[in-house]
């Protein structure tokens, strides 16, 4: 029996079209006064709240499943009942799980949106979401069932918070957290003895071109223009200009020169 109320959302869809390829997104605040995020899919739309929980849910009165875990070891840690280890069992992890695609899925539209500020604070929930699995799940395979993802949330935390910096055209900064992904991302695959995925990882080749386009446009400091000038001018066999390259570079004599 098919009932006559109007679920249909023909009219939504019809009015904001897809873009195969593209992250299609748009943000704005709901019937209830909440800010909403959606994200337009192929056969329909992913709409979450901007803010908490994506969903919008409390999980045992708490912002996020997370929160009451976090809560619970803490009592039985505290507690001195004797009651052993605290320990995620399976189902426990599954629901993690689910509560981490939830964040993902806001990051993904966050970055679309420009939000790097947003995308920093739920890409940190979800690294800590993932050292806590690891350090309580029941065994090593439910801790990769959630720790698997670190390596998308740290490619994600490491686009906004580069790109944070490159808006005011602080490119040290950008290429150091480039830099410091990448360190944590081989660390990774090491720690895992996954070393087949470390050379096949989309994660890291996406950070270094990346990071080969971010150093491409880095301005020269001072003494890396003078040394090209100095390069410049022995291939010219230009020898007088040489030379008064070469006395700039001496007068270079502290970092904040260059």
């Amino acid at each position: 029996m098919i009932w006559a109320m109007n679920f249909d959302i023909s009219h939504l869809l019809d009015q904001w079209a897809y873009q195969p390829g593209q992250v299609v997104v748009r943000r704005f605040i709901g019937r209830d006064g909440v800010e909403k995020i959606q994200l337009r899919l192929d056969l329909g739309l992913l709409q979450m709240n901007a803010h908490g929980r994506p969903d919008g849910k409390r999980p045992f009165g708490h912002p996020s499943l997370l929160d009451y875990f976090i809560s619970k070891q803490a009592q039985q840690a505290g507690s001195g009942a004797g009651e052993g280890e605290f320990v995620l069992k399976a189902d426990d992890c599954a629901r993690l799980q689910l509560e981490a695609l939830q964040y993902h899925h806001r990051c993904v539209c966050l970055l679309q949106l420009e939000d790097y500020a947003a995308v920093v604070r739920d890409t940190s929930r979800n690294l800590k979401l993932f050292d806590f699995a690891v350090e309580h799940a029941d065994s090593d395979e439910l801790a990769w069932s959630l720790d698997q993802f670190r390596p998308q949330t740290l490619l994600l935390q490491s686009r906004a918070r580069a790109t944070q910096a490159l808006a005011v055209n602080d490119f040290d900064n950008a290429i150091g957290d480039i830099e410091g992904t990448l360190d944590k991302l081989r660390e990774f695959y090491r720690d895992h003895a996954r070393d087949d995925l470390l050379e096949q990882s989309a994660e890291i080749q996406t950070l270094e071109h990346w990071l080969a386009e971010v150093k491409s446009k880095r301005p020269l400091t001072r003494r890396e223009q003078l040394e090209s000038d100095l390069r410049e001018a022995v291939r010219r066999e230009d020898y007088e200009e040489a030379a008064r390259v070469r006395d700039q570079l001496r007068n270079l004599n502290s970092p904040g020169d260059e």
